[in-house]
């Protein structure tokens, strides 16, 4: 056969079809199709070029012409997403030359389906998953509050699923310099069965070459992937701790490594990420798509699936999703990126007892070209959570950003126990701001989606306007009061009361109730519908 489909795109494959004139030759460019990739658009081009020459040739082979359109036919209603989508990357296995479908019981480490955006596929077919694994960032030799929440939920979630299924285990990795084995017990204390770490005096830093390449081979188990350029099958799992190819789940920070390293590890692994989720459950979803299930009108079952919430795009909804199996190709680990302050930390018990693995990976000096040669250190990180009462600013400061910040600030220090926030707009607008207040001015203050998510009883937005990207971090606040000049502010939508007034007027007055104990002000307040 000159023309392989397997070879081009379907934009490719039509340019290629225009020159032919073989109808033998088509007939097996659509046959071959028909068993490998099987895309619609590409089959319908083939269909349409076989039909172009039929016409054009006086008392064509009728009855081969007949077979052709029962072929495309009888296979119309297979299109998937893929297909849809052009140029697919498909995982349907293809049976062998006796016709029987390979034996599933064998895990198939085989280069499949090469990839324009890839540089190589671990399209692994019967593979073996097991464990919740979690990426446990550090700073200044210590665990983040992400950290201890995401141990939390995954050892909540997999006591659930250990009720249910075999016994699998909470997996706490670590990556850093020589301090970093220090934290082991503490990953331990709060919830891993498993701390497995590798330290080295170059990472002391976050660097992404070798931190992807690191955290990606010990999900690995040290496996080489295969790659389709050489040729080069791969090889199998190595580590002896261990009997599986790779995680069944993967959680990693939504902070600005964490988001990095998730992206860049699970692409590595060959699996899909979600990114910035709030919510986590593992659940069976029925399932009818028949990408997903092999046939149209199928429905099958998926087990043990992590079901990934985030808030979505208008700010008002959450989607939730899902990383779920292809018939011919697996998808594991089921990853994600937690929001910090999503979940309650567990309290740590120090005399649990956890296995602690050394990860062995030479690191080449090609992954260490960039030095990082100075770095402000923050003298202590800020912390949101956890406070009763937050009072946050936002662009309506702009007219004068000292005395509005100082205007926050004291309404903080009226209650007993506050703290202060701000928006992105804010922290992205570089006001010129004196004295003190420069201090409060800082990214590490930033409510929203890229920043802290807080719960507290109280949530005071002054001058905020209510985009998406900051109601994902605070609309789970007992009651939320905003002051705006603007009646039809969109956080109008979502507060529970809305003052219209000027910050500058009404927060003084709000600092003088508070400290009064009574609401005394003259502004007119009024509770949304919601």
């Amino acid at each position: 056969m000159d023309l392989d489909p397997s070879e081009y795109t379907v934009d490719e494959l039509e340019e290629k079809l225009a020159a032919a004139d073989d109808p033998a030759e088509l007939d097996a460019t659509l046959a071959a199709e028909q068993e490998g990739k099987d895309r619609k658009t590409a089959r319908e081009a083939i269909q349409r070029r076989i039909d172009e020459l039929q016409e054009e040739t006086e008392g064509g082979e009728a009855a081969a012409d007949t077979d052709h359109e029962e072929e495309y036919a009888d296979t119309e209603g297979t299109e998937t997403l893929d297909e849809a989508a052009g140029d697919a990357d498909q995982g349907a296995a293809a049976p062998d030359e006796a016709g029987e479908a390979e034996d599933e019981s064998t895990p198939d480490y085989g280069v499949e389906n090469r990839t324009r955006d890839k540089k190589h596929v671990r399209a692994l077919k019967g593979g073996d998953y097991r464990d919740m694994w979690v990426y446990c960032e550090t700073q200044g030799g210590e665990l983040l509050d992400v950290s201890k929440e995401m141990l939390g939920k995954a050892r909540d979630l997999m006591d659930t699923y250990n009720e249910e299924y075999e016994t699998e285990r909470v997996v706490g990795v670590l990556v850093g310099d020589e301090t970093i084995s220090d934290l082991t017990d503490e990953v331990v204390a709060y919830g891993a069965d498993v701390a497995i770490y590798h330290e080295d005096d170059r990472l002391r830093r976050f660097r992404h070459k070798p931190y992807t390449e690191i955290v990606a081979d010990m999900a690995r188990g040290g496996a080489d992937p295969p790659n389709w350029e050489t040729g080069d099958p791969g090889t199998e799992p190595t580590a002896e701790w261990r009997e599986y190819d790779k995680p069944r789940y993967f959680l990693f920070p939504a902070t600005n490594n964490g988001r990095d390293l998730s992206a860049q590890v699970q692409g590595e692994l060959d699996s899909g990420l979600a990114s910035d989720c709030s919510g986590l459950t593992i659940e069976e979803e029925l399932v009818s798509n028949p990408v997903k299930t092999g046939e149209p009108g199928e429905k099958v079952e998926f087990e043990r699936v992590l079901h990934m919430k985030r808030p979505d795009f208008s700010g008002f909804e959450y989607s939730t999703i899902l990383c779920l199996d292809n018939p011919g190709r697996e998808f594991h680990p089921q990853g994600c990126s937690v929001i910090p302050g999503s979940f309650d930390p567990i309290d740590p018990d120090y005399d649990r007892e956890g296995e602690v693995i050394e990860h062995d990976l030479d690191l080449p000096d090609d992954w260490f070209r960039v030095d990082v040669t100075e770095f402000d250190r923050l003298d202590e990180g800020v912390d949101l959570t956890g406070h009763e009462v937050v009072v946050a600013l936002g662009r309506g400061i702009g007219d004068d950003p000292t005395r509005g910040i100082e205007l926050g600030l004291d309404l903080v220090d009226a209650f007993d126990d506050a703290a202060l926030g701000l928006s992105r707009g804010v922290v992205t607008a570089s006001y010129d701001v004196d004295g003190h207040v420069a201090d409060y001015v800082a990214e590490e203050r930033q409510i929203g989606e890229t920043g802290q998510e807080v719960e507290p009883t109280l949530y005071i937005a002054a001058g905020i306007s209510g985009a998406v990207q900051h109601k994902v971090g605070m609309d789970e606040s007992d009651t939320i009061v905003a002051v705006n000049t603007d009646p039809d502010a969109r956080i109008r939508d979502f507060s529970d009361y809305f003052v219209e007034g000027d910050l500058f007027e009404v927060l003084p007055r709000l600092v003088d109730s508070v400290e009064a104990g009574e609401l005394r002000t003259k502004a007119e307040a009024e509770a949304s519908d919601d």
